[in-house]
């Protein structure tokens, strides 16, 4: 399908380190296939102004190329509406998800700019370089999970709650979800789907807790019902707390400097090598990403792709975010693979024992691999009820995901006892 041939130009606006309001930091400025970044003069000019990210967005006057085989810079990308937030900026402007007039699909910054303004990180985009207007509206969970059940069913609903779905279009991933304050605690609400194979939100949510438990850091989940239907509530950690405070964040993907085409070749030892080089406490940090690989297989998450891992950003340096998105995936046998390698040689099968067999990419030793695998199993076995309990799982949810996503027997397969 042919995009849109003559977007608009796109003002950049950032919350600067510690800062509560935005400001203007460039333009997005599309050529052909390519857009191009520059920076305002009134940013460069700033005594506080940070890069937007480096190596990509060095802070330097002129139009600024995204770096080779990208059509965009990755930071700007990260902030970006995914699947499902396309498909509420699709309806909203023509009314049905899936059509689009004249078979031209809008340019990426066009579904910049139709997002809404309270995106994951610190930046957001406007038409305007002068005037912030925040693209913003308030619902209830039970307004927006109407409205995102209507929109999956493609049935039509009101303006104001689709304001309101459009809050949390900005937000990556492919599921349905929607932005909550509550009472000052910002959190992201997933939705169950009456589509969904097996209790997605609740899996999501044991998997959550029990990461916890493991030691690994993890953004905080609760399970809730809303209009009879589970609902995962996530703690926002790209907020600090400090009302209006955002904090800059950038994916794995942009670190190895790929994008959607070429995630297939994002890989743990490249993603391993950055933290060495770029941040802070790499030691500690290489120990954490070892960790989580081996959580993941553990607990059956194969949708560990390079989006599904982040870093903040604070102008200079680098340090990894809490954990998020760990799901067990629908599974009907032994035999599974990660999204992203372990090991230099391409080792990516859902086997623990090819994590301990790469330690060294990870400053470990084989023992201190083993160690950490051998918590984790000590841990999920048994604690598992307690986990269980807390996700709300019923007893078929147990037996439907315990062996067959969570410790299936090939995780294991080849560890010695």
């Amino acid at each position: 399908m042919p995009s849109e041939l003559n977007p608009p130009n796109v003002y950049v606006w950032v919350w600067l380190p510690g800062a509560s309001e935005p400001v203007v930091a460039g333009v997005l400025q599309p050529d052909g296939a390519t857009t191009y970044f520059r920076y305002a003069e009134s940013f460069l000019g700033r005594g506080d102004a940070v890069p937007l990210y480096l190596p990509e967005l060095p802070l330097q006057p002129g139009p600024i190329r995204p770096v080779a085989g990208l059509s965009i810079a990755g930071c700007i990308a990260d902030a970006g509406p995914d699947a499902w937030g396309q498909r509420v900026i699709l309806h909203r402007l023509f009314g049905r998800e899936h059509f689009v007039p004249g078979g031209v699909e809008p340019h990426v910054l066009t579904f910049l700019l139709e997002s809404g303004s309270d995106r994951i990180g610190a930046l957001d985009f406007q038409a305007s370089p002068s005037a912030y207007v925040p693209r913003s509206v308030s619902a209830t969970l039970e307004e927006m999970m109407q409205a995102a059940e209507r929109l999956e069913a493609g049935e039509p609903f009101s303006p104001y709650l689709d304001a309101a779905l459009l809050r949390g279009s900005s937000i990556g991933g492919a599921r349905p979800k929607a932005l909550l304050d509550d009472n000052g605690r910002r959190l992201i609400a997933k939705f169950s789907s009456s589509t969904d194979p097996y209790p997605v939100v609740k899996a999501e949510a044991v998997a959550m807790e029990l990461a916890r438990r493991v030691g690994i850091n993890v953004a905080g989940t609760a399970v809730v019902e809303c209009l009879g239907r589970d609902v995962l509530l996530v703690d926002r950690f790209d907020r600090t707390g400090v009302a209006g405070e955002r904090r800059m964040m950038v994916s794995a993907l942009t670190l190895l400097e790929l994008d959607e085409m070429m995630a297939r070749y994002a890989t743990y030892p490249a993603l391993a090598d950055v933290i060495r080089e770029r941040f802070t406490k790499p030691k500690e940090t290489l120990r954490e990403l070892f960790s989580r690989i081996v959580f993941n297989i553990l607990v059956g998450n194969t949708d560990d792709h390079a989006r599904n891992h982040a870093a903040f950003w604070d102008g200079s340096s680098l340090s990894l975010t809490p954990a998020y998105d760990i799901c067990p995936q629908a599974r009907s046998g032994g035999e599974a693979v990660q999204a992203m390698a372990m090991a230099r040689d391409g080792f990516r099968f859902s086997q623990v024992v090819g994590c301990q067999n790469a330690a060294s990419t990870y400053l470990l030793s084989p023992d201190e691999a083993r160690e950490i695998i051998d918590h984790q199993l000590h841990v999920i076995r048994t604690q598992w009820t307690d986990a269980a309990d807390a996700a709300h799982l019923s007893p078929s949810e147990r037996s439907r995901l315990w062996g067959r996503q969570i410790l299936n027997p090939f995780s294991t397969e080849g560890l010695s006892s």
